[in-house]
């Protein structure tokens, strides 16, 4: 037994695995037990002010026929985000993954590049496209003003979540790409041979043998895009900035009542209001994520 395993006695895995739970546990358990207490007080912005323990008022303020409109509203952008942002990843992603699986000249070129806009980071990203949908010169602009229209883009309550889900499709697909490339090179190619011997159509193929083989890859990147998109805030402030209803999601609503952002909210952010959001956001996440994992483990052992 000793001989077989990777060290040769268990008090450094012991150790390491200790130190792994402490820094855990301070830098994630403990600050977030600090947000759910801190939700139930009215913990403001500006010093001096007095806490008091308010119980469940931030939640039932969340929920109030005054902020209620509000509510629903990053509620709504937030599931149409998540959703569609997620469902377009894992296409597009599956899509370009097959391709650059393929014996392709300059292959590891085409990689590269699809993976380029992951290291870019969110203001690098959202100034570059800022420009492309400038509404005075931008190669967006440009191309409408050739039919004779124009659009305010970003600005329009029509379009700017659309654009901004576009976006962070762009932004993130190429994590996708990876993971399912793995997910295609680990797929033995003599299943491909023996079901092309047996008659069966590409179509066949990819249906049968590509996308059960390939099931916890989609697991996990289906889980990554929900994650991710459900808390994204930083793309849609750079993009549309903090006060713009139509792109307003949950997690930027915590962050304009927790921190400001948007002018005149110094006076009216309160941490207290934006971390009872943030726990509203934390059981949103919870109940989706467990969702999908478990119709998604249900999926694979039926394939």
């Amino acid at each position: 037994m000793t001989a077989s395993f990777p060290f040769p006695r268990r008090a450094p895995v012991r150790i390491s695995f200790s130190i792994g739970l402490i820094i855990l546990v301070v830098f994630a358990l403990v600050p977030a037990v600090g947000v759910l207490v801190v939700s139930f007080t009215n913990l403001r912005g500006l010093p001096y002010l007095p806490v008091n323990w308010v119980g469940i008022e931030n939640y039932l303020d969340f929920f109030s026929p005054a902020k209620r409109a509000d509510s629903l509203n990053a509620l709504g952008n937030t599931v149409i985000f998540a959703t569609v942002s997620t469902v377009a990843q894992i296409i597009l992603a599956l899509g370009t993954a097959l391709l650059l699986n393929r014996p392709l000249r300059g292959r590891n070129l085409y990689r590269a590049i699809v993976f380029m806009p992951t290291v870019l980071g969110v203001t690098v990203t959202g100034l570059v496209w800022s420009l492309m949908f400038n509404v005075s010169g931008g190669p967006a602009a440009s191309i409408l003003s050739w039919f004779g229209t124009s659009s305010a883009f970003f600005g329009d309550p029509k379009l700017a979540l659309a654009l901004v889900i576009i976006v962070q499709v762009w932004m993130v697909v190429g994590v996708s790409v990876i993971i399912f490339l793995a997910g295609l090179q680990a797929i033995p190619a003599e299943l491909y041979e023996v079901s092309s011997i047996d008659g069966a159509t590409p179509w066949q193929r990819f249906r049968y043998v590509t996308i059960p083989l390939l099931a916890p890859s989609i697991t996990a990147n289906v889980l990554l895009g929900i994650v991710n998109a459900l808390q994204s805030y930083q793309l849609t402030y750079v993009l549309t900035g903090p006060s713009n209803k139509s792109t307003q999601v949950l997690s930027l609503l915590v962050y304009v009542q927790g921190f400001g952002g948007a002018s005149g909210t110094t006076l009216s952010q309160s941490q207290g209001y934006a971390a009872a959001i943030s726990m509203v956001q934390f059981v949103l996440v919870g109940v989706v994520t467990l969702t999908a994992l478990w119709y998604l483990r249900r999926r694979e052992a039926r394939l």
